[in-house]
């Protein structure tokens, strides 16, 4: 189905969910000192949450933590011709069960402080995007 404002196909929850597992880098909306703000992070879907570490002393974790953020993450063609995209609405809370699970994400040394968050999908929408002819 076309969506009525001309962003592509959209794209059901279960559809949404099987792309954002394609994926690794993501970008979390929250709000810092009364702004909008935005950080990439690398990330896994564990059932239906989007779970990623970030350090304790970043405004990322004191804006995101208990606090309602959008997460977005996408992946186009080099041109832009053709792709997808999904937004997601959670709460975000600290997990310390998807420790283990994560682990593997980044090959480098874990920093100390490190917590993860997790953003159960509360509202999620995706859309794919084709090439347009001329």
């Amino acid at each position: 189905m076309v969506d009525d404002v001309g962003f592509g196909l959209l794209l059901d929850r279960q559809q949404c969910l099987a792309l954002l597992r394609t994926a690794s880098l993501g970008r979390v909306i929250f709000t810092h000192r009364a702004m909008p703000a935005v950080r990439p992070v690398r990330f896994a879907v564990v059932g239906e949450a989007v779970v990623f570490a970030v350090p304790t002393g970043s405004p990322l974790y004191a804006g995101a933590r208990d606090a309602v953020v959008a997460f977005e993450a996408d992946d186009f063609t080099a041109d832009f011709g053709a792709g997808w995209y999904v937004s997601l609405l959670g709460r975000a809370t600290e997990s310390v069960a998807d420790e283990a699970r994560l682990a593997c994400l980044c090959p480098c040394p874990p920093p100390a402080g490190r917590r993860f968050l997790r953003i159960p999908v509360e509202a999620i929408t995706g859309h794919r995007i084709g090439c347009h002819a001329g």
